[in-house]
């Protein structure tokens, strides 16, 4: 079975948060951080910190805790993402470089996900 990632980003005051799912999360979050792919919603509210990740067994699994996660209310999301990131920090920060004024993913310098 295919794992997937459910995942939330958010600005940099965490007063927006926008929760998605995908198969490869650093190139998602890349696709965020970059305002590239349909990272539309991400970009007009500037989110491009990733504050929160869960993997999941099965794309289907990924995509109903998406919806679970979209319904609920704020309070309940942020103190999801305190459980496991209590300073609601970026922490994708370390999963990317920059070479020539392109922000590409580090392969190899960072913890495997």
């Amino acid at each position: 079975m295919r794992k997937g990632f459910v995942y939330i980003m958010s600005n940099k005051y965490r007063t927006t948060f926008y929760i998605g799912v995908t198969s490869a999360i650093k190139r998602r979050v890349l696709e965020h951080k970059t305002g590239k792919g349909s990272a539309a919603f991400t970009s007009r509210y500037n989110l491009f910190d990733l504050v929160h990740y869960e993997i999941i067994e099965g794309m289907a699994e990924c995509i109903a805790r998406e919806k679970q996660l979209k319904n609920w209310h704020r309070d309940w999301k942020i103190n999801l993402i305190k459980e496991n990131n209590p300073e609601m920090i970026d922490i994708a920060a370390d999963w990317y470089v920059t070479i020539d004024n392109q922000l590409v993913i580090a392969y190899g310098l960072n913890r495997k996900v």
